[in-house]
């Protein structure tokens, strides 16, 4: 179970259930359906402004929930799946591979390809069943997946000593051209 994912879409249901009450409460109460106010007098009493903290509390609180907002859209637009330690037992012992680890070559044999400008790897899952995130940055996507799918990937499942790898490609477009320089 993906327990963040399964947080974040109950506190977007409750944030929308919230809303939707709020905006059906105010379009019922402007329509004369609840007569929960009567409409002569005033939302608040008195006319003379709130003392200053008040103010300064507002300011804060908004400054408080905006940055927890960014926090979250920050969390949703950088979600990795998270590495593992395979353990092998063999004849001559253990060996303890790190996914990181295996993943990288990947990166390094894709950023190779001409066009390719950046390129990161990510395995997940166990030993027996690896998934693979694959995230390019190109200039020319013409023939990329094909030869990932030919050339790198191949390598990948030999290194692994599997015969099957999913694999999520996100190929992301740039106007950059021009040669690397590393």
């Amino acid at each position: 179970m993906n327990r963040p994912a399964a947080l974040n879409r109950s506190l977007l249901a409750l944030i929308g259930l919230i809303l939707l009450a709020a905006g059906g409460f105010a379009v019922a109460t402007n329509l004369g359906k609840l007569r929960l106010f009567d409409p002569s007098t005033p939302l608040v009493p008195g006319t003379a402004p709130p003392p200053t903290w008040v103010f300064y509390l507002a300011i804060a609180t908004a400054v408080i929930l905006g940055l927890l907002c960014l926090r979250w859209l920050a969390a949703q637009a950088f979600r990795r799946p998270k590495p593992t330690t395979w353990r092998t037992s063999g004849d001559a012992g253990v060996t303890l591979l790190n996914s990181a680890t295996a993943a990288a070559p990947v990166a390094a044999d894709v950023e190779t390809y001409p066009g390719v400008h950046t390129a990161s790897a990510w395995l997940s899952g166990s030993r027996d069943t690896p998934a693979l995130t694959l995230v390019v940055t190109t200039s020319q996507p013409d023939g990329l997946r094909r030869r990932i799918a030919e050339h790198a990937l191949p390598r990948l499942r030999q290194a692994l000593e599997v015969d099957d790898l999913p694999v999520r490609l996100e190929i992301r477009l740039t106007a950059k051209s021009g040669v690397r320089v590393r």
